[in-house]
């Protein structure tokens, strides 16, 4: 392959992309549907019976080059997500948060590792924990989006989702990692034979990887605060940024057998949250990933995946079905579940379900790792997208509706002579 003759898909990949994204805004979807939903129109055109089309999109050469932009574009959003996971948050809902959290990954991911067990068997344990693995994600951006709408933002119910989605974050890379660890560490899923001495081994690979990571962040910082008094918002430290992002992520996999998207997280928490050029380094970070990298990897999702969608049998659709309600009804009632547990109002309650419920890129992310390693089953992608759609629908009805129900019942007050509404004494 010349060098030149990746422009063409990667020209259709952004103009796709693009215009899929703004479509699916438009309709008040994320902008990760369009993109995956323009490489799946894309990787339709392999069924056409041209060999220069083939040739020009579907080269093994292409395909490897996609993969590997497509590898930056997912290190670069775990970096941002790391970057903009403020562990501050946590200390303004305590013990809730952390409650909350507890039950909306325990529950989600019993609910994946059964539904899996029972339709593939539970001798593949790995495979079926992945499966559930996939399952504890969160993503509150359209849930922040609506709470900042009605105004409910800073609210106990915005703020216990807020932080609760930070938990989960760390908590869902910390499965990631354990799970890849012992398929990389174990080399076989049958039985209970990843129950080994190598299972101790992976474990604390990644405890050290930890520490290490922590250890080398603490130096990181105290860098990073020198340069940013020296040379504020100059271009080497976003730079210098990117370089450790890399540096973690690349060290994580090679030597501590840790995915290399937990590198990249764990770089960007270590380099967030109190540094003042935090969101310099993060816009910059995003121009570039959102921009170039981002769009490939979503895209490269729809483009890499496209035959196994035709291949799903009358079994895997079952499957997919159960898997997309284990999906929904995980977070809704563990997340809810734990807020009850916190003395949170049943509606309150049902709220904060609601909002931990929605799933968009880190879903996505779970599983093409799951898929790299060879525990799950790339015929998946299909209820996966189901998943987010359906959440990134649900959420933002049943939450107004909700409130707006809420507020009926109570009744309101007039508008007030500045223009604001009051709610009745003792509400």
């Amino acid at each position: 392959m010349e060098p030149f003759e990746i422009l063409l898909p990667l020209a259709f990949i952004f103009l796709l992309a693009k215009l899929m994204g703004l479509g699916a805004h438009r309709i008040g979807m994320p902008a990760v549907i369009g993109m995956l939903l323009a490489g799946i129109l894309l990787g339709t055109l392999s069924f056409i019976p041209w060999q220069p089309l083939h040739e020009a999109f579907f080269g093994e050469e292409i395909k490897k080059t996609l993969a590997v932009l497509s590898k930056i574009g997912v290190v670069l959003i775990m970096f941002s997500a790391g970057l903009g996971t403020d562990l501050k948050k946590l200390k303004q809902t305590g013990v809730a948060s952390i409650v909350i959290t507890t039950f909306g990954v325990i529950v989600p991911m019993f609910l994946g590792w059964l539904t899996a067990s029972l339709f593939f068997g539970f001798h593949n344990i790995l495979s079926n924990l992945f499966y559930g693995a996939i399952l504890t994600a969160t993503s509150v951006s359209v849930t922040v989006a609506v709470l900042k709408e009605l105004g409910k933002l800073d609210s106990k119910v915005g703020t216990s989702i807020v932080a609760a989605a930070v938990i989960d974050d760390v908590i869902g890379i910390i499965i990631l990692s354990v799970l890849t660890g012992f398929s990389s560490g174990s080399g076989s899923d049958a039985g209970w034979k990843w129950f080994s001495p190598n299972a101790g081994l992976v474990v604390i690979k990644i405890v050290i990887f930890f520490i290490v990571a922590i250890a080398l962040g603490v130096g990181l910082r105290k860098l990073f605060n020198i340069i940013e008094r020296k040379a504020p918002h100059n271009r080497r430290v976003p730079i210098i940024s990117l370089a450790a992002c890399f540096l973690y992520a690349y060290c994580a996999e090679k030597f501590f057998g840790v995915a290399d998207i937990t590198g990249a997280y764990v770089a960007g928490i270590m380099l967030g949250g109190t540094l003042s050029e935090t969101p310099y380094v993060e816009s910059k970070v995003d121009q570039m990933g959102y921009l170039f990298f981002s769009p490939v990897f979503f895209a490269n999702i729809g483009i890499a995946n496209i035959d196994y969608f035709s291949r799903i049998d009358v079994t895997f659709l079952a499957f997919g079905a159960v898997f997309v309600i284990a999906a929904l009804l995980g977070k809704l009632l563990g997340c809810g579940a734990g807020a009850k547990l916190c003395k949170f109002k049943w509606n309150d309650s049902f709220r904060v379900g609601l909002g931990m419920m929605v799933r968009a890129e880190v879903v996505l992310i779970c599983t093409q790792k799951g898929v790299d390693c060879g525990l799950v089953n790339p015929a998946v992608y299909p209820f996966i997208i189901c998943i987010i759609l359906l959440s990134s629908v649900l959420t933002p009805i049943l939450l107004k509706w909700s409130y707006r129900r809420e507020e009926k019942k109570s009744g309101k007050l007039p508008p007030s002579n500045d223009g604001t509404t009051e709610s009745v004494k003792g509400e």
